[in-house]
Parts: C-alpha cells; sequence; structure tokens
C-alpha cells in the first residue's frame, strides 16, 4: 500500500515519514519545503504536480498547512490558499487517482472560542459534539477544510477521518505569560492533563485512522492524551486545578518539587478522546501518569519519535517578520 503524506518536512509529517519508513511501507514525502523525507518539493494547490504525485496512491496522509502561530505573518489569503484551497485540490485529485483512505490533520484550536467558559463557570468538557467557534482565520480555514473532506465522503465516496490534534509541538507555549512563568518541559507536562498529546501517539491514531477509514466513511475525532479527569471535577479544575491533581496522583507534589516546578493554578478545557479510544481502537501510550514515573526513574517523558523529530520552529529565521510563502510543514 503506497502512501502520501503532505507537510513531510514538519513535525507530524516526518514523524509519519519515519514510521511508515521504519515498517518497510512504501511511502512518499510532498512538502514545499525539502527535507531527506521529502521526495516531492511543491505546492498542494499545483494539479499537475498533485496528479503526478497521486500516481498509485491508497492513502493520502494530510498534515500540510499553515499554523496558528502564522497569523501574526501571514495574511487571510494565505490561509485560505493553503488551508482551504489546497485541500480541495488534494481531495479532488484524491478521488480522481482513486485513493481508498485520505487522513486529515485537523487541530482542537478549531473549537475557538468554545474552549473558554464564562468567569466563574466550570472548566469546559470537550467532545466532538461541542461546536467550533472559531477565533481567527486558521480556525476558519481549518473547520472549512474539514467540512470538505466530510462533502467528498458524502458526495464522493472518498473514506475520509477528520483528527482534531491536541497540543504535540515541543516548542516553547506562544503565549509569552506561560512561557515566562513556566520552563517548556513543565508546562508541557501540565497539558498531559487536558490538552496535548505525544507525537508518537499522534502518529498511531494517525495510521489507525487509515485502516479504519473505509469501514467508517467520515468521522470526526479529538486526539489527545486521555485524560484523568471526569465531569465532576470541572468547577474544581477552574478555581483549584493542583486539589484534583494531588488527590488522583499522591506523587505529584513532591516530583514537581524536586524538579521546582508548578501545575497550572486553574485549567479552563478538558479534551475528551473517548469516541477515539472507541471507534478508532486507538490506545494512546502517554499520559499524565506514564510521565510522573519517567520523573521517578529520571527518563525524558518525551517519545524516542518526539525526540527523533526534535524542533523545528515555525518560520525560517530571516523571514518570520513578514508575510511570504513558507513551508507547508511544521509544528501544530
Amino acid at each position: 500500500m503506497t502512501s502520501l503524506v503532505t507537510g513531510s518536512s514538519g513535525h507530524l509529517g516526518e514523524a509519519l515519514m519515519r514510521h511508515l519508513r521504519a515498517e518497510g511501507r512504501s511511502a512518499d514525502g510532498l512538502d514545499l519545503k525539502p527535507s531527506p523525507f521529502t521526495r516531492h518539493v511543491g505546492s498542494i494547490s499545483d494539479r499537475g504536480f498533485l496528479r503526478r504525485c497521486l500516481r498509485g496512491v491508497e492513502v493520502v496522509y494530510h498534515t500540510a498547512t499553515l499554523h496558528k502561530p502564522h497569523v501574526g505573518t501571514h495574511s487571510r489569503q494565505q490561509f485560505v490558499d493553503t488551508n482551504l484551497t489546497g485541500t480541495l485540490a488534494l481531495l479532488e485529485e484524491s478521488v480522481a487517482a482513486g485513493v481508498r483512505a485520505f487522513v486529515f490533520t485537523s487541530t482542537t484550536s478549531a473549537f475557538g472560542d468554545a474552549l473558554t467558559p464564562a468567569e466563574g463557570e466550570p472548566a469546559a468538557w470537550i467532545t466532538e459534539e461541542v461546536t467550533p467557534v472559531p477565533k481567527n482565520i486558521y480556525g476558519v480555514t481549518k473547520v472549512a477544510a474539514e467540512s470538505l473532506c466530510e462533502l467528498f465522503a458524502r458526495r464522493h465516496g472518498l473514506p475520509a477521518v477528520v483528527l482534531r490534534t491536541s497540543r504535540f509541538f515541543p516548542e516553547p507555549d506562544d503565549d509569552p505569560v506561560v512561557s515566562s512563568l513556566y520552563d517548556t518541559a513543565n508546562a508541557q507536562a501540565n497539558e498531559l492533563l487536558n490538552r496535548r498529546a505525544d507525537l508518537a501517539d499522534i502518529v498511531t491514531a494517525h495510521l489507525l485512522a487509515a485502516e479504519r477509514a473505509p469501514e467508517i466513511g467520515f468521522g470526526r475525532y479529538i486526539v489527545s492524551a486521555t485524560t484523568p479527569f471526569t465531569r465532576d471535577d470541572l468547577p474544581t479544575l477552574r478555581r483549584d486545578a493542583a486539589a484534583v491533581v494531588h488527590r488522583l496522583f499522591p506523587d505529584a507534589a513532591a516530583l514537581y518539587a524536586a524538579r521546582g516546578w508548578r501545575l497550572f493554578p486553574g485549567i479552563d478545557r478538558v479534551y475528551v478522546n473517548r469516541r477515539a479510544r472507541d471507534e478508532l481502537g486507538w490506545t494512546p501510550r502517554h499520559d499524565f501518569r506514564r510521565m510522573l514515573d519517567s520523573l521517578a526513574a529520571g527518563t525524558d517523558f518525551r517519545s524516542p519519535a518526539a525526540l527523533a523529530v526534535g524542533s523545528k520552529g515555525y518560520h525560517d529565521d530571516a523571514s518570520a517578520l513578514r508575510p511570504g510563502p513558507r513551508s507547508e510543514g511544521g509544528p501544530r
């Protein structure tokens, strides 16, 4: 089975290519930016280029995108061109090429303002039933691209699975307040409670989505580490997250203190992966409990896959301050 991975020079694209190659599977990468994992260098908006890339392809993993941090450096039109027009071109050419499974990497950022409850309200319990309220062009284009995938599944019989992935990139938080108060490892360890997944688990979800796509037809799933919380925890999480964490994980306080780490004072949303586990058969291995066990053992809590791919950044150093073409790969 031959696969095409778009965004193969980015975090997830490279991780997928590494995994597929390690298993001896036939896979080619596509990106605007050359890399050891990218065979086809070009744009997903170029129809002739796509037709050549899709010859003999049975599975498409569409990870290529402009990301949230690009909102400050790219125009709205560039987001539409890449995230929406590019996805449309890839869907149409995939149908023409007889692709048997299409996996689209979306984002929990698509939920937008639905993620933040009003002041005094409990933390939000985020499932696939929550209606997105995009708050920027990134969210708008990702939600629209999801709808295109659904349309092509219904009207053209292209099995398509949308994965709304939570945070998995290794870069420091793009919120300057968080990045100034917490070191990167501390913040990302905290996020495993409610809004982060390890890169290795994200890869596994994509592989399962491709495998199950023909029987699913169309599906949309949240892909995030399994939260230890329940709905009953939501009111306390918003005002005193540490109280809930220390009740569930009595060893967390000492392990954090030994490293000078702190928990976030409050948690405003919890991503729920139940549907992905039930319908895709996905079993994420990396969660807050495993992270604590790694701290106790003195090992890195990130997977070998995450460490191998490493940090890529969002922008080319010299051109990050002005709008312009960027790699369609990169972190989420």
